[in-house]
C-alpha cells in the first residue's frame, strides 16, 4: 500500500513563497505519476500540478502557470511543489497524488492514493 506524507504548509503573505513535500513509501516510486491538487472550503478538488515518472513531463493548471513548479527526486521517493508569488486566492488544503500511470495526469480519479494534505493560506 502506498503512503504519501505531505509537509511545507502554512501562512505566507501574498507575494510570498512555500515549499511544499511529498514523502512516498509502500511501492516502487518508478511507475507512477505524481501530482498536487488542492481544495478550497466549500469547493471542489482541482488540479495544480503533474509529473510523470517517464520524460519528466510536467503539466500545470492555467492558474499556476509560471508561479508553481512541480519537481520529483526519484532517488528520495519524494515530490515537491514550489509555490512563488502566492495569492491569496491560492489558500487551501493541498494534496499529494499518486497514480499508478507512466503519463502526466489531471483527474482525480486518474490517481490511486492521496496524502492527508496540507494547509496553505495566503494573506492579503
Amino acid at each position: 500500500q502506498v503512503q504519501l506524507v505531505e509537509s511545507g504548509g502554512g501562512l505566507v503573505q501574498a507575494g510570498g513563497s512555500l515549499r511544499l513535500s511529498c514523502g512516498f513509501s509502500g511501492r516502487s516510486f518508478s511507475g507512477y505519476s505524481m501530482g498536487w491538487f488542492r481544495q478550497a472550503p466549500g469547493k471542489e478538488r482541482e488540479f495544480v500540478a503533474t509529473a510523470s515518472w517517464i520524460g519528466g513531463n510536467t503539466y500545470y493548471a492555467d492558474s499556476v502557470k509560471g508561479r508553481f513548479t512541480i519537481s520529483r527526486d526519484n532517488a528520495k521517493n519524494t515530490v515537491y511543489l514550489q509555490m512563488n508569488s502566492l495569492k491569496p486566492e491560492d489558500t487551501a488544503v493541498y494534496y499529494c497524488s499518486a497514480g499508478a500511470r507512466s503519463a502526466v495526469a489531471i483527474r482525480v480519479r486518474e490517481y490511486d492514493y492521496w496524502g492527508q494534505g496540507t494547509q496553505v493560506t495566503v494573506s492579503s
